[in-house]
């Protein structure tokens, strides 16, 4: 029974693990503008967010970093300094692959494109000027082309 068990568990263990090789990250990595405009807020009590749903958050010395929609922190009264577009790059990818960051951020740096990175378990997500959104996709796009 536990060998069996042990052997289910693998079975799921391979189907969501992510791709490790670069060129192929970079040519399916499907990239895709979320709708909306996102903000990052730091907040010392969670209890500020009065039922915002936060899209992400890190626990830093500082407080609670938390990226949640401009709408939200708009309704609340909660300030921001920065504006965001959110971009989702749909591959699959290892949480330890190597290269993929890299090559995104530095196609974005080399455009004059400041990028924030979020890594989720199965998707890594770029955050770049509200402004620019549309720009940063088609790079990465183009990036995606070029590696295929």
């Amino acid at each position: 029974m536990r060998g069996e068990l042990e052997a289910r568990i693998l079975v799921i263990l391979r189907r969501v693990t992510g791709k490790h090789d670069l060129q192929r990250l970079l040519a399916s990595m499907d990239p895709v503008l979320r709708p909306g405009s996102y903000v990052f807020l730091v907040v010392g009590d969670e209890s500020l967010l009065r039922g915002a749903v936060p899209e992400a958050t890190v626990r830093e010395d500082e407080g609670l970093t938390v990226i949640v929609r401009r709408e939200q922190a708009d309704a609340l009264g909660l300030p921001y300094v920065y504006v965001t577009a959110w971009i989702t790059l749909r591959v699959h990818s290892a949480l330890d692959a190597v290269g993929l960051t890299s090559a995104v951020s530095r196609v974005l740096a080399d455009a004059g494109l400041s990028c924030n990175v979020v890594a989720g378990y199965h998707h890594d997500h770029l955050l770049v000027a509200a402004d620019r959104g549309q720009e940063a996709l088609g790079l990465l796009r183009e990036l995606s082309r070029a590696s295929a």
